[in-house]
């Protein structure tokens, strides 16, 4: 269900045709990259620093990750995220492939999650500028759908606190998209792909025009993706769950007969069976009467995106130019939901002597699951749209100066289809508003067994519902980086700037969601702005050159101090050394200071409700042992003996804190480049990082939350209060349940980084391995003061993502000619699910290995071709017991097994 597209796009266009001038530029300056072999030292600003400097980039090596065009060109990907989620420093929750419909940060969206911190704390630039949030309305980081893939040159990934260069929310990290600036011609790309089973069909188009001489460059491209459908069925027949110790297909508790608690206690299911006696009911039974959803999932949800950009630069004279930067996406998703349910969000309680009760007692309607008004579909239309205009210059020789402005724009639209009005649904059982008599203006319903619904009651009580929303960014920067003076040792570099900030998002929930009385998460409307002024100096001071202590030795630090109308202010800083030892041996530190603010939604998201996958320990709690911690508590909460959790959602309070304050963290990078006298083309790396974050505005998923309250001696974990947690006394079920964001927190996380690049030749052939591994030695999270330690590395964590202590991703790539190609490996390692006790199945994942291939061949010099294959062997994601969708984390393996792709590119 797509909605009507705005066309913004023509706006966009007359903005650029009015700021750039396609007759200054120079029609005959060769815009050939540079050759990839060469290692001569360039003059550049690399991601992490604002000063230009000396120095070779290596790709893949040390703090700063780059994937550069050709490894972009040969993945096929159609994504940005599908490029940065495979780095071996990523993990934890970001949205995936499957285009979930659960995503924090709206529905459709995708994000990069640096060490899992968190995807608010990794800070993602556009040629070193800000990039405006992404969703359908009031989002608190960076869609990256609205990146076309097409136009970036390279992708440089800091895995470092960077506060103090570019500000808050560059805590994990920081990535940095480069466009392509020196493009001469016309290129167009088209691209097909689909799954082994010939599903998830995926095309894609691209036509890029550019220029480039000595006064400067334009590139423009109009970019199109479209993602096809897997039903998760096909995936994962059915959700699964463990009972007598194997896994059997568990489903919902939300019935299509309905499932209810009768005066005297029994718990019965009315009739399932298309055109059965529609009186009939007996006992409830999970496994004859739960909803089995996986039919009405989707594994992968259909994405459209269109975008328009635009970038260039223009010599206005010999020391002053002028530079644009235009994009502009319209992005149409969509996800198929399993039908709407009553009972979830009001009670139904039906009188004895209704005439629809055939059991003859007054009886709760606990669930009524809605199959006769079909699944729901969620679809969003969502336009972004940035807009960049700025000058840069040299003061002197020594001395260069750039300012901006920076505008973007993000406005959204979600709807949901089927979704039923509460106060209709009320007045269908009100014997004294309705009528039965054809064509009433409010029929009477009959809720208790499948097909018993009219048409006419569907038609009354079933309806649309719209959101809106969106986030707005404005920003204005001056930047100024050149040399201060000549030391013995070198030059020192200098840069300093300022950036006034303002954003704002807002989402407006349709009139039903907000007054709740539609059987949808309730949610109230969300509005907020803040505004930031920053000022920043940084230096690069050499103190050793051609010493017998070192080769070199510089030092580097950064101070920034900021200042928002809501926090007050804030200095953060940074210090480093690169000390290079020797010819073939450097050691590196790095320690800085870093903060972020609250974000949007998590300052006014005000409350909302939403079921939540969440697994309840206490199901099955009187087959334990009656000495066990776990046994004794469900008991003293309660809890009926032969309790069983009836589904895997739990409803949860979730939204936002307005009471939220800074969270401020400390990074330590420390490492060692070595390259080897033996093997001077080898270049090896490791890097040591801590992070560590103090008053972390966190949310503890509902899983951990009942799992550290039942673990604990005599219910005496905080989160045992009602604050946090309740169960209804009759049925032993948790009625409520609390996820909301808070200061409490600390976290606390290290591990290691290895890097290895080594390229040889043999005769015509270049052959070059690049890898990287990640070792997360601890990450631990105390979610309140004196509260227990919730140690999440190795583990999986069901609603926080998966964080495995071992990742690593290695690419092997071969050049001949005009042939190409590349082998490359991501592994994740061994992995227990934090909420299954051990021995339970899918208490654990086993370690996973995914290959993918890729060819490509030079036709002439104009055109190449190229394939690759993802999961070239199949494999198959592993059952984990806290699953989130299709019986997996589907945060961190892959769903969709085997898939191929083909590529043309023609260029002109």
């Amino acid at each position: 269900m797509y909605l009507k597209r705005k066309p913004m796009a023509l706006a966009i266009s007359a903005i650029l045709s009015a700021t750039t001038s396609l007759h200054a530029l120079a029609q005959n300056v060769d815009g050939t990259p540079a050759n990839p072999d060469s290692k001569e030292t360039t003059t550049v600003v690399v991601t992490g620093s604002h000063i230009s400097t000396n120095r070779s980039m290596m790709t893949g090596i040390g703090a700063v990750t780059v994937i550069d065009k050709d490894a972009i060109e040969r993945s096929g990907a159609t994504s940005v995220e599908t490029l940065l989620q495979r780095m071996s420093s990523s993990a934890g929750f970001a949205g995936n492939q499957t285009n979930a419909y659960w995503a924090e940060n709206g529905y459709g969206t995708t994000q990069v999650n640096l060490r899992g911190l968190g995807a608010n704390r990794t800070l993602v630039l556009i040629n070193g500028r800000r990039v405006v949030s992404g969703g359908t309305g009031a989002n608190s980081s960076v869609d990256l759908n609205m990146i076309p893939v097409a136009m970036i040159q390279r992708m440089e990934v800091l895995k470092d606190g960077a506060s103090a260069i570019y500000g808050a929310d560059a805590v994990a990290g920081v990535v940095n998209l480069i466009t392509r600036k020196d493009f001469n011609g016309l290129e167009l790309q088209t691209r097909y792909g689909q799954t082994s089973r010939s599903d998830s069909r995926e095309k894609a188009a691209n036509v890029a025009w550019g220029i480039s001489g000595e006064r400067g460059y334009l590139m423009t491209a109009l970019d199109y993706s479209q993602s096809g459908t897997v039903n998760m069925a096909s995936r994962a027949p059915c959700g699964l769950g463990e009972a007598n110790g194997k896994l059997e297909c568990v489903g919902s508790s939300s019935t299509i007969g309905g499932r209810a608690v009768l005066a005297d206690g029994t718990r019965v299911n009315f009739n399932q069976t298309p055109g059965g006696n529609g009186n009939f009911y007996e006992r409830y039974n999970g496994a004859k009467h739960n909803f089995n959803s996986n039919p009405y999932l989707n594994a992968v949800n259909p994405i459209k995106r269109i975008s328009f950009s635009n970038f260039g630069n223009l010599a206005i004279n010999d020391e002053l130019r002028l530079f644009t930067e235009v994009l502009y996406t319209n992005r149409q998703s969509e996800q198929l939901a399993t039908p709407g349910a009553l009972g979830v969000y009001r009670p139904i309680n039906i009188a004895a002597n209704h005439p629809t009760n055939p059991t003859g007692q007054s009886l709760l309607l606990q669930r009524r699951r809605l199959l006769e008004a079909g699944p729901r579909i969620f679809s969003q239309e969502v336009n972004t749209a940035r807009l960049v205009l700025g000058l840069e210059g040299r003061l002197g020789e020594h001395w260069d100066w750039n300012a901006a402005v920076n505008y973007g724009r993000n406005t959204g639209v979600g709807a949901t289809s089927n979704v039923a009005n509460l106060d209709r649904v009320d007045q269908t059982l009100n014997t004294s508003v309705c009528s039965k008599a054809a064509g009433a203006a409010i029929p009477c319903g009959d809720y208790l067994g499948y097909g018993d619904l009219t048409p006419q009651v569907l038609s009354y009580i079933m309806g649309p519902i719209r959101d809106h929303g969106g986030n707005e960014q404005k920003s204005a920067s001056a930047n100024l980086h050149g040399k201060l003076w000549q030391m013995p040792a070198g030059t020192v570099g200098f840069a300093t700037g300022v950036e006034i900030r303002k954003d704002k998002g807002w989402l407006d929930p349709d009139q039903l969601t907000v007054l709740g009385i539609s059987n949808t998460n309730q949610q109230t409307p969300i509005a907020g702005e803040y505004d930031a002024k920053e000022v920043f100096a940084e230096a690069g001071i050499p103190l050793l050159a051609n010493h017998w202590l070192a080769q070199s030795l510089d030092f580097n630090t950064a101070v920034r101090y900021s200042k928002y109308q809501m926090f007050g202010s804030n200095t953060s800083y940074k210090v480093g050394l690169d000390w290079q030892v020797a010819p073939s041996f450097k050691l590196r530190t790095n320690y800085s200071t870093a903060f972020r603010i609250p974000n949007i939604p998590e300052l006014y998201g005000g409350n909302a409700e939403g079921n939540l996958t969440t697994t309840d320990p206490c199901s099955g709690w009187s087959a334990l042992p009656a000495s066990s911690v776990l046994s004794q508590n469900c008991r003293a909460a309660g809890v009926p003996a032969g309790y069983t959790q009836l589904g895997n959602t739990i409803l949860t309070t979730t939204g936002g804190n307005s009471r939220l304050q800074p969270e401020k963290a400390k990074t330590l990078t420390a490492g060692v480049v070595w390259t080897p006298q033996f093997a001077r083309d080898l270049v090896l790396t490791l890097d040591y990082f801590r992070y560590r974050i103090e008053n972390s505005i966190s949310t503890v998923d509902g899983s951990t939350k009942l799992r550290a309250c039942y673990e604990s001696v005599g219910l005496s974990h905080p989160f045992c209060s009602s604050a946090h947690q309740t169960r209804n006394r009759q049925t032993g079920e948790v009625d409520f349940l609390s996820a909301q964001p808070s200061n409490a927190a600390n976290e606390s996380m290290s591990g290691i980084d290895l890097g290895a690049l080594y390229t040889m030749r043999v005769g015509s052939t270049r052959v070059t391995f690049n890898g990287e591994a990640t070792y997360l030695r601890n990450f631990d999270v105390t979610p309140f003061p004196g509260g227990e330690v919730l140690s999440y590395a190795g583990k999986i964590t069901g609603g926080r993502g998966s964080f495995t202590k071992w990742r690593s991703f290695d690419t092997l790539t071969v050049v001949n000619g005009v042939w190409s190609g590349s082998y490359s490996l991501q592994y994740t390692g061994k992995a227990r699910d934090i909420n299954a006790s051990p021995g339970d199945i899918g208490d654990h994942a086993p370690a996973v290995t995914y290959h993918n291939a890729q060819l490509k061949y030079a036709l002439n010099k104009n055109t190449s071709v190229s394939f690759g294959i993802d999961n070239l062997w199949d494999k198959k994601p592993p059952f984990i017991q806290s699953w989130t969708d299709a019986n997996t984390d589907t945060m961190t393996y892959d769903l969709l097994g085997r898939r191929w792709y083909a590529k043309l590119i023609y260029r002109m």
